[in-house]
């Protein structure tokens, strides 16, 4: 069994304006059963909140690190938490 998990994720560097945060739904929506939001936050990061499996987390965390993105990332910070739920899909906020 795939154990449930949350990732709140910071991602830093020129996220903003290029895409960002629609290929960060199209990457949670091509894992499966992915949920949350990605946010533009006023300093310039980019806030992403993904629930799912661990796996299909760590899948997305990895992507974000990965420089396949769009923009540039200089930095990405992340906090694992317990589930909330709320989430019906993957948004953009």
């Amino acid at each position: 069994m795939r154990s449930p998990a949350r990732v709140t994720v910071w991602v830093r560097g020129r996220v903003q304006g290029v895409g960002f945060r629609w290929f960060t739904r199209a990457r949670a929506l091509a894992l499966g059963e992915v949920r949350g939001f990605a946010l533009n936050l006023d300093d310039g990061r980019v806030q992403v909140v993904a629930e799912g499996s661990r796996e299909q987390c760590e899948l997305l965390l990895a992507w974000l690190r990965s420089g396949d993105t769009p923009g540039r990332v200089t930095g990405v910070t992340e906090i694992w938490d317990t589930p909330r739920g709320g989430y019906a899909e993957f948004d953009i906020r």
